[in-house]
Protein backbone atom coordinates (compact mmCIF):
# COMPACT_ATOMS: atom_id res chain seq x y z
CA UNK A 1 0.00 0.00 0.00
CA UNK A 2 1.43 3.35 -1.13
CA UNK A 3 -1.36 5.92 -0.29
CA UNK A 4 -1.47 7.63 3.01
CA UNK A 5 -5.77 6.28 3.41
CA UNK A 6 -4.66 2.65 3.98
CA UNK A 7 -5.82 1.57 0.32
CA UNK A 8 -3.87 0.37 -2.24
CA UNK A 9 -2.95 2.63 -5.25
CA UNK A 10 -3.78 0.79 -8.92
CA UNK A 11 -1.36 0.71 -10.93
CA UNK A 12 -2.59 1.09 -14.50
CA UNK A 13 -1.02 -0.54 -17.31
CA UNK A 14 0.86 0.49 -20.70
CA UNK A 15 2.12 -1.87 -23.34
CA UNK A 16 5.45 -1.51 -23.83
CA UNK A 17 7.37 -2.13 -27.00
CA UNK A 18 10.93 -4.58 -26.74
CA UNK A 19 13.45 -1.08 -26.96
CA UNK A 20 11.70 0.07 -24.13
CA UNK A 21 11.65 -2.95 -21.91
CA UNK A 22 15.59 -3.45 -22.43
CA UNK A 23 16.51 -1.08 -20.36
CA UNK A 24 15.28 -2.90 -17.25
CA UNK A 25 17.02 -5.38 -17.51
CA UNK A 26 20.49 -4.28 -18.18
CA UNK A 27 22.40 -1.24 -17.42
CA UNK A 28 21.96 0.81 -20.42
CA UNK A 29 21.36 5.02 -20.31
CA UNK A 30 17.85 4.50 -20.09
CA UNK A 31 17.61 2.81 -17.36
CA UNK A 32 16.42 4.78 -14.49
CA UNK A 33 14.01 7.24 -17.07
CA UNK A 34 12.64 3.10 -17.70
CA UNK A 35 12.78 1.77 -14.24
CA UNK A 36 10.58 5.07 -13.24
CA UNK A 37 8.04 4.34 -16.34
CA UNK A 38 7.86 1.07 -14.56
CA UNK A 39 6.52 2.35 -10.74
CA UNK A 40 3.90 4.63 -13.19
CA UNK A 41 2.81 1.27 -15.63
CA UNK A 42 2.07 -2.31 -15.33
CA UNK A 43 3.80 -4.23 -18.05
CA UNK A 44 1.65 -5.12 -21.24
CA UNK A 45 3.32 -6.46 -24.07
CA UNK A 46 3.41 -9.21 -27.46
CA UNK A 47 4.18 -12.87 -27.03
CA UNK A 48 7.20 -12.49 -29.15
CA UNK A 49 8.90 -10.04 -26.60
CA UNK A 50 11.10 -12.51 -24.39
CA UNK A 51 12.80 -13.44 -27.78
CA UNK A 52 13.12 -10.36 -28.98
CA UNK A 53 14.30 -9.18 -25.93
CA UNK A 54 16.83 -11.93 -25.13
CA UNK A 55 18.11 -11.42 -28.50
CA UNK A 56 18.82 -7.71 -27.62
CA UNK A 57 20.40 -8.49 -24.58
CA UNK A 58 23.03 -11.00 -26.84
CA UNK A 59 23.72 -8.36 -29.13
CA UNK A 60 24.66 -5.97 -26.49
CA UNK A 61 27.21 -8.55 -25.13
CA UNK A 62 28.50 -9.32 -28.67
CA UNK A 63 28.80 -5.77 -29.35
CA UNK A 64 30.51 -5.26 -25.87
CA UNK A 65 27.95 -2.94 -24.02
CA UNK A 66 27.25 -5.63 -21.48
CA UNK A 67 29.57 -8.02 -20.12
CA UNK A 68 28.84 -11.91 -19.58
CA UNK A 69 27.86 -11.44 -16.22
CA UNK A 70 25.97 -8.30 -16.54
CA UNK A 71 24.00 -10.40 -19.13
CA UNK A 72 23.43 -13.21 -17.42
CA UNK A 73 21.57 -10.89 -14.64
CA UNK A 74 19.87 -9.23 -17.46
CA UNK A 75 18.52 -12.32 -18.20
CA UNK A 76 17.07 -13.12 -15.07
CA UNK A 77 15.63 -9.55 -14.70
CA UNK A 78 13.77 -10.30 -17.71
CA UNK A 79 12.83 -14.01 -16.53
CA UNK A 80 11.52 -12.16 -13.40
CA UNK A 81 9.68 -9.11 -15.72
CA UNK A 82 8.26 -12.04 -17.76
CA UNK A 83 6.39 -13.67 -14.72
CA UNK A 84 4.52 -10.23 -14.30
CA UNK A 85 3.73 -9.04 -17.54
CA UNK A 86 0.38 -9.58 -19.22
CA UNK A 87 1.14 -10.97 -22.70
CA UNK A 88 -0.68 -10.92 -25.85
CA UNK A 89 -0.74 -14.07 -27.78
CA UNK A 90 -0.52 -14.67 -31.48
CA UNK A 91 -3.88 -15.24 -33.20
CA UNK A 92 -5.22 -14.82 -37.04
CA UNK A 93 -6.82 -11.20 -36.16
CA UNK A 94 -2.88 -10.20 -35.10
CA UNK A 95 -1.54 -11.22 -38.51
CA UNK A 96 -4.18 -9.30 -40.28
CA UNK A 97 -3.81 -6.44 -38.36
CA UNK A 98 0.08 -6.73 -38.67
CA UNK A 99 -0.05 -7.08 -42.38
CA UNK A 100 -2.50 -4.08 -42.43
CA UNK A 101 -0.20 -1.53 -40.31
CA UNK A 102 2.51 -2.62 -42.76
CA UNK A 103 1.01 -1.06 -45.79
CA UNK A 104 -0.22 1.90 -43.78
CA UNK A 105 3.12 2.73 -41.61
CA UNK A 106 7.20 2.43 -42.02
CA UNK A 107 7.48 -0.21 -39.50
CA UNK A 108 9.97 -3.29 -39.70
CA UNK A 109 7.50 -6.91 -39.30
CA UNK A 110 8.58 -7.32 -35.96
CA UNK A 111 7.18 -3.74 -34.65
CA UNK A 112 4.26 -4.37 -37.05
CA UNK A 113 3.47 -7.08 -34.80
CA UNK A 114 3.70 -5.34 -31.69
CA UNK A 115 1.66 -2.61 -32.88
CA UNK A 116 -1.00 -4.98 -33.97
CA UNK A 117 -0.68 -6.62 -30.67
CA UNK A 118 -1.01 -3.80 -28.54
CA UNK A 119 -4.31 -2.70 -30.60
CA UNK A 120 -5.32 -6.43 -29.69
CA UNK A 121 -4.73 -5.48 -26.09
CA UNK A 122 -7.36 -2.83 -26.04
CA UNK A 123 -9.80 -4.36 -27.94
CA UNK A 124 -8.66 -1.57 -30.78
CA UNK A 125 -9.52 1.17 -28.47
CA UNK A 126 -6.19 2.64 -27.93
CA UNK A 127 -7.62 6.18 -26.85
CA UNK A 128 -6.11 7.33 -23.43
CA UNK A 129 -3.85 3.97 -23.65
CA UNK A 130 0.19 4.35 -23.56
CA UNK A 131 2.15 3.06 -25.39
CA UNK A 132 6.01 3.30 -24.22
CA UNK A 133 8.80 2.85 -26.95
CA UNK A 134 12.45 3.61 -28.04
CA UNK A 135 11.97 3.31 -31.66
CA UNK A 136 10.65 6.65 -33.27
CA UNK A 137 8.92 4.78 -36.91
CA UNK A 138 7.04 2.68 -33.97
CA UNK A 139 6.03 5.17 -31.49
CA UNK A 140 4.88 7.25 -34.32
CA UNK A 141 2.46 4.94 -35.50
CA UNK A 142 1.09 4.10 -32.33
CA UNK A 143 0.31 7.30 -32.14
CA UNK A 144 -0.93 7.88 -34.96
CA UNK A 145 -3.59 4.80 -34.24
CA UNK A 146 -4.59 6.59 -31.18
CA UNK A 147 -2.34 5.63 -28.28
CA UNK A 148 -0.81 8.30 -25.93
CA UNK A 149 3.12 7.53 -26.56
CA UNK A 150 5.43 7.52 -23.90
CA UNK A 151 8.87 7.94 -25.72
CA UNK A 152 12.25 6.48 -24.17
CA UNK A 153 15.08 8.90 -25.67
Amino acid sequence: MDRRDGRARRVPFAFWDTSALLPLCGLQRQSAKVRQMARSYRLAVWWGTSVEATSGLYRLKREGTLTAAETTQALRRLHHLRTRWDEVGPSEVLRETAERLLARYKLRAGDALQLAAALEWCSSRPRERVFIGRDDDLSEAAESEGFTCRHVA
